[in-house]
């Protein structure tokens, strides 16, 4: 890595200090031999770690263990079905199943022969699914047999209607892939099978999660998921010794891609499961030997807040990799459960940059070193609330925030092939636009905006600020529904909390409401107290809705909007819903009388 200089950055694992150099280079390493060879994708890579690992273990799910040798000779049959099926360049087919092996086998098979593989959120309504269908443009659906209806449901609702391939056969269903694939060849495609694929090409569709608006299909080319397995297997030094669980989603980019391929392309082996559970994890992990675990969201929270379990001391973990450990957990967690390190990151899969905290700063979500600066530009800019927009300077030009001072992360794009930094954004050209900033710094160049505010201290280390469109504004001030959130979790009792702003009839901006997470009896003068040492009088909730847990995407995000949508209307809403009565420093249980009366101004906000 001839250029490049190493700073001196060092982290802590356990009671040793470590350099982090190491880390980084090996990254660096990996992803550098990729634009060798432009036909060498993810398919063939793997072939070549299936050759010489041969009948080691590679994937682990709930039914059943393939060997590299068993899941190459999988991937080949899918690819196989594909050809049979005249699928080749840019077809696009959509997936709708459960975590399993041939999840991941399906799409590396289709995807070696030139197919688009559209993942699908199964647990996105039917019109949404629809609008994903048609976004992909899909010729047909994969289903297993847990979401065969939803398929069904979804494919009659988009147009034109595409065909529906059923996973296994069922009482619902006849014939199967499954059974159809196992009569096809294992064996590696030959001449006349091969179709000509190179890293440019779109490999798959992947969905935002649509928490805000309809569901946008990211574009993720071969290069993208070379680059992704290689630049994390290096980071985590995934080797042939470790094994990864993995119970996130396969239809989101860290469940399906980070997690599975930096470490089968590391000749390591990866455990899936089909969901969280809190319950059942560390026996899970104990007992499946596992070195690595992927975690994303409140996934650590929800272990933190759960009893404990005697499996929990007698695992073998050396690594926990992931993003959405915030600070006020970090160290419990890690002390708690004896993780010897953690590595946080921030990504989205349509972004054009990340960011890694390998040297294990609590609640930081990672830095750029000084020796890739140049080949990750990364800035925060000051944002304008106003026209929900980077603020402009006299000169027309962003202004860069100061140390400590958050901003809208933002990304410069660069146009040559092969660059670390190319935006290949949405499917939707209109999408795409939406995130690109022009004549930002100079004229002409182009920076991606990331749609998230974030602060960057004097070491070079960022951290989440909130999400743009997350927060809400009232009394004059915008309030951070992620500050809120996290001191509401830090009462006793509060499981959980996501924070939000609903319209009262005749005020301006929005009232803070929150849905808490509860476990037992509140004490709510106690909790207004915490919040008022805490909180500002605008960002402390005017509203509560208190339930057992919280709904959640599958990407682990709170359900915000949908939240909102609902307001404060105790005839809408069967939770206990409480407001917080002026001059009472309390909250009071609200009623459809109490209700009518803020909602008619005779009660002042």
């Amino acid at each position: 890595m001839n250029g490049f200089h190493m700073d001196g950055a060092t982290t802590k694992a356990g009671s040793e200090k470590r350099s982090v150099n190491k880390d980084w280079l090996r990254a660096l390493q990996l992803t550098a031999a990729v634009e060798a060879d432009q036909s060498r994708i993810l398919g063939v890579a793997f072939e070549e770690v299936a050759r010489d690992r041969g009948d080691a273990a590679a994937v682990i799910d709930n039914d059943e263990s393939l060997s590299f040798a068993q899941f190459a000779a999988r991937a080949n049959r899918y690819a196989r079905w594909g050809l049979a099926r005249g699928l080749g360049r840019n077809d696009v087919v959509a997936l709708l199943m459960g975590n399993r092996a041939d999840y991941a086998a399906i799409w590396l098979g289709l995807t070696r022969i030139g197919v688009v593989v559209a993942l699908l959120n199964g647990n996105l309504p039917a019109p949404s699914l629809a609008h994903c269908l048609g976004e992909a443009k899909a010729c047909c659906i994969i289903a297993d047999q847990e979401h065969f209806e939803a398929a069904c449901a979804a494919a009659g609702l988009a147009d034109p209607s595409p065909e529906i391939v059923t996973f296994e056969e069922g009482s619902a269903v006849q014939g199967g892939l499954r059974k159809e694939v196992a009569k096809l060849s294992g064996e590696a495609l030959g001449p006349s099978e091969e179709r000509e694929v190179v890293l440019s090409d779109r490999a798959l569709y992947i969905f935002t999660s649509g928490t805000t608006g309809l569901p946008k299909a990211a574009v993720v080319t071969h290069r993208r998921l070379m680059n992704w397995s290689l630049w994390f297997s290096g980071l985590a030094d995934a080797g042939p010794a470790d094994r990864m669980y993995n119970c996130l989603p396969m239809y989101h980019s860290v469940g399906g891609v980070v997690a599975v391929w930096s470490t089968l392309l590391a000749g390591g082996s990866v455990v899936l499961r089909p969901r969280f559970s809190a319950s059942n994890f560390w026996r899970d992990v104990a007992e499946q030997q596992c070195t690595m675990f992927q975690y994303i969201g409140e996934l650590c929270r929800y272990l933190l807040t759960a009893p404990d379990r005697e499996a929990q001391q007698r695992h073998k973990l050396r690594l926990a990799l992931g993003n959405g450990l915030r600070g006020d957990i970090w160290t419990p967690f890690q002390s708690r459960f004896g993780i010897p390190r953690i590595i946080e990151f921030y990504a989205a899969t349509e972004s054009n940059f990340s960011l890694y905290n390998v040297e294990g700063e609590p609640g930081a979500i990672g830095r750029v070193p000084a020796f890739l600066a140049q080949r990750f530009p990364v800035a925060l800019v000051a944002f304008d609330e106003g026209a929900d927009a980077p603020a402009r300077g006299a000169d027309g030009r962003c202004i860069r925030c100061a140390t400590d001072e958050p901003g809208e992360a933002i990304a410069r794009i660069d146009l040559e092939r092969g660059s670390a930094a190319a935006f290949d954004g949405y499917v939707n050209r209109k999408d795409s636009e939406k995130k690109i900033l022009r004549d930002v710094f100079e004229p002409g160049d182009l920076w991606m905006r990331s749609g998230d505010l974030m602060r960057k201290d004097a070491r070079g280390f960022y951290f989440f600020v909130d999400r743009i469109g997350d927060s809400f504004r009232w009394k004059g001030e915008n309030v951070s529904t992620f500050e809120v959130a996290q001191y509401l979790r830090s009462f006793g009792g509060v499981l959980d909390a996501a924070v939000y702003g609903v319209a009262v009839p005749g005020r301006e901006g929005r009232a803070g409401m929150a849905a808490l997470a509860v476990e037992g009896l509140v004490d709510f003068a106690a909790l207004a107290r915490h919040m008022e040492a805490s909180l500002p009088v605008y960002a402390r909730p005017l509203f509560l809705r208190l339930g057992g847990r919280l709904e959640m995407t599958g990407t682990f995000k709170h359900k915000a909007q949908a939240l909102a949508a609902e307001g404060f209307d105790p005839r809408r809403i069967g939770d206990p819903l409480y407001f917080a009565a002026p001059g009472t420093r309390d909250y009071v249980r609200l009623d459809k009388a109490l209700y009518d009366r803020i909602c008619s101004g005779d009660i002042r906000l």
